[in-house]
């Protein structure tokens, strides 16, 4: 993960099959396109505690870092990164309180003295999205209107995730803080998609 602690913008891309979510994520190359795949996520699904490990590619023979629950299905649970030696990386959790009317997240790098918070930049298109999901059948057609997590630490940018347009979730990672351990906003940004609706 060395190289891609040099990158700036990430592209990932959900691939859904029957028993597990998986995510590829790769560098952005200088066309917009996706460059060379630096993690693919494996999240089983229906799992007591929510984990998500990262491979170095979809072989699945080396972890890069996982993201764990630290509670069985809680709304408002912390996840912990830890890095494929089991150093903790960070955490991040979800706000279920301010969550109700705009998605809104906490990212904590390991030893930071604050945390950045992430929230849906639109709020008419946040509600939007949550009259979607109360509509029948919705599970079987995904919201394919773009929309945007920014995340601030005392009015700084921290990083942004942007989902694309299209049926398949597709997104793009951008960092601004040169110092934010990319595996820590990696996993944040596939949170967004995989734990959305805890």
């Amino acid at each position: 993960m060395g190289l891609a602690q040099t990158q700036h913008r990430f592209l990932v891309r959900q691939k859904v099959t029957p028993m597990a979510n998986r995510y590829l994520v790769h560098t952005a190359g200088a066309d917009g396109q996706e460059g060379e795949l630096v993690a693919f996520a494996h999240q089983k699904r229906l799992a007591f505690k929510e984990e998500v490990t990262f491979y170095t590619d979809e072989s699945r023979r080396q972890v890069l870092f996982t993201f764990k629950a630290r509670q069985v299905i809680d709304l408002g649970a912390t996840y912990d990164v830890h890095g494929a030696s089991g150093t903790r990386l960070g955490s991040f959790r979800k706000n279920f309180g301010a969550s109700l009317l705009r998605s809104t997240w906490h990212l904590s790098p390991e030893g930071a003295e604050e945390e950045s918070t992430g929230q849906e930049r639109s709020e008419g298109l946040a509600l939007l999205r949550r009259a979607w999901e109360f509509l029948p059948y919705t599970d079987l057609l995904p919201f394919i209107v773009p929309y945007h997590f920014d995340f601030t630490e005392s009015g700084r940018s921290v990083m942004s995730v942007e989902k694309l347009f299209g049926l398949r979730d597709r997104y793009v990672l951008d960092i601004a803080d040169p110092e934010l351990d990319r595996r820590l906003a990696i996993a944040q940004a596939v949170a967004l998609d995989a734990l959305q609706s805890r």
